[in-house]
């Protein structure tokens, strides 16, 4: 019966760890570039069932399992939608990539969060994420702005176009601009991106699992739009409903050991 309890116990703890990722997503739902998870299960250790080499013993003739495990939190990288800000420096990805940012560490991270902005250090103007971290082109090298310059124009193959304007018309500023000089945004997509790293406010980190950065030859960058939130609430109601009942049955399991205990323990000759 005690096992009964534990393997049923297993149940609530993990259906409550569940509950826990989706109120996670939930609570995410408008944040920017927010990537939904999901919680993975597997059943736990088994005893050794039937072994052909030995005889068969009341003790050895079935595989006995002991409750479930947490598998891993799959983490889905599809595109969310877009909220246009007609802000210069807002972009977003159109399909699979991350800008490249320099860490905290000075190692690159990455980031679908594309809310960037100006900073200005050592003399120089940077373009930088909203935490500070330098965001880099496609060699790697921090995006520094020409001096005076008030008008940045981004492609949507990454290329940014720098200009200084004061009282150009649009076409003027239209032919200035693709004369003017060109630095490319730093885009790169894995073979796994399930593989990578969360290190939290939305950056991640290459690992083994992930596999080295490719460049995102398939990725289009729009300019003033940002990515927000891929969380599907009905899908995450539904996520929490089936939780609930399985929090429910795993509950019940325990409640009916710990009955099947009490009557033992009463029994008397």
């Amino acid at each position: 019966m005690y096992e009964a309890m534990m393997i049923a116990a297993t149940g609530l703890q993990n259906q409550q760890r569940r509950l826990d990722t989706i109120a996670h997503n939930v609570a995410n739902v408008n944040t920017v570039a927010f990537r939904n998870s999901r919680l993975d299960f597997k059943d736990a250790l088994y005893t050794a069932g039937i072994v052909p080499a030995r005889p068969r013993t009341p003790e050895g003739n079935q595989q006995k399992g002991h409750g479930l495990m947490v598998a891993g939190i799959t983490r889905d990288f599809a595109t969310g939608s877009f909220q246009t800000t007609d802000r210069q420096l807002d972009l977003a990805i159109e399909g699979e990539g991350f800008f490249a940012l320099e860490g905290p560490d000075g190692n690159t991270i990455y980031t679908r969060n594309g809310s960037f902005y100006l900073s200005t250090e050592d003399g120089g103007i940077y373009i930088v994420s909203s935490d500070g971290y330098y965001v880099q082109d496609d060699g790697g090298a921090r995006i520094r702005l020409p001096d005076y310059t008030n008008t940045i124009k981004i492609y949507e193959d990454g290329a940014i176009l720098f200009g200084t304007f004061e009282d150009e018309t649009e076409e003027e500023i239209e032919e200035a601009l693709e004369e003017g000089p060109t630095v490319t945004l730093g885009i790169y997509t894995f073979r796994n991106p399930m593989g990578l790293e969360s290190i939290g406010d939305g950056y991640y980190s290459e690992t083994v699992a992930s596999g080295d950065r490719l460049p995102a030859a398939e990725a289009s960058i729009r300019q003033g739009a940002l990515e927000m939130s891929n969380v599907n609430l009905a899908e995450e109601m539904t996520r929490l409903i089936r939780t609930q009942r399985a929090f429910t049955l795993a509950s019940r399991a325990l409640t009916t050991a710990d009955e099947m205990e009490g009557i033992a323990n009463n029994m008397r000759r």
